[in-house]
């Protein structure tokens, strides 16, 4: 997929596209947050998705390339992304993961493995998927199931989105 790739330039953002909906196809407000590494790069990038704005987090999505600490989760813990989730909410549950399946989905012509993680707070829905260019996409969701038809909904966002002014 084209847009699977590092970008050549050093944006003053994330050194790696990153795939979401676009702002302009949600109804309610948008937040972004990098997370930064002590030598300035980019350790990855979460949006969070507010459901008509300021109803409460609906989503979010996670962009963490190969190497990011974010990553690193020891078995049966949440993911970054859940975490975040539950932060917004102010909810201090104790979740863990339960379960995960792997799903075979189609986006465009491209198959993806989807991981369904399955968590002890059965209001979150958690998906993530392994992009080619070693970018993990994780995805977020409070009271909402994630379909097959979001995948068809995700695409780069502009770099632009992410510099700072």
């Amino acid at each position: 997929m084209s847009f699977l790739r590092r970008r050549s330039a050093t944006p003053a953002g994330p050194e790696f596209d990153v795939l979401a909906m676009d702002p302009g196809d949600w109804p309610g407000n948008l937040g972004a947050g990098l997370l930064p590494a002590p030598d300035g790069t980019c350790q990855g990038v979460f949006l969070r998705y507010d459901l008509f704005g300021g109803r409460g987090p609906a989503m979010i999505i996670g962009n963490l390339p190969e190497g990011s600490p974010a990553r690193e989760v020891v078995e049966g813990e949440i993911p970054f992304e859940v975490g975040q989730l539950l932060l917004a909410l102010e909810n201090d549950e104790d979740v863990t993961v339960v379960g995960v399946e792997d799903t075979p989905v189609l986006q465009g012509d491209n198959l993806l493995i989807v991981r369904r993680l399955k968590l002890s707070e059965s209001r979150i829905s958690c998906v993530q998927f392994d992009r080619s260019d070693g970018v993990l996409v994780t995805i977020a969701a409070w009271d909402r199931p994630i379909t097959d038809d979001l995948y068809a909904l995700l695409k780069p966002l502009p770099a632009e989105l992410f510099q700072q002014g």
